[in-house]
């Protein structure tokens, strides 16, 4: 490999390495400072130290989000232990109605051999 791309290779993975990651709280109070409009959004993202383009796809997603609830689309994702519980509580009820079906079936054996004993008498 070429001393220039060795270099550039590096300079790539500092940046990436040393890129700030924005909280959803930051990225929420960056949405709404440019919606207030107190400030033009290039220099709300000088200010942040954020390309335009992110702030508009943050803005759009915000918006999107909000849009969706205000329609009554409640729904949300379920996280790995959630799900994880949630498939824990279904075997376990399967577990029990197949206990419960078992024991019915051999209630109705029993009555149906009852009713026959008692209509031969």
């Amino acid at each position: 490999m070429s001393q220039k791309s060795e270099a550039e290779r590096r300079v790539k993975e500092i940046r990436r390495n040393t890129r700030r990651k924005y909280s959803v709280e930051d990225k929420i109070r960056i949405v709404l400072e440019g919606l207030r409009g107190e400030d033009s959004i290039a220099e709300l993202c000088r200010r942040e130290g954020i390309a335009s383009n992110l702030y508009y796809k943050w803005s759009k997603d915000f918006l999107e989000a909000g849009k969706k609830r205000l329609q009554g689309d409640t729904e949300r994702e379920a996280n790995s232990h959630e799900v994880g519980e949630l498939r824990k509580e279904n075997k376990h009820l399967k577990q029990l109605y197949a206990e419960q079906a078992m024991r019915n079936d051999v209630l109705k054996k029993i009555s149906r051999g009852r009713d026959t004993e008692t209509e031969g008498t």
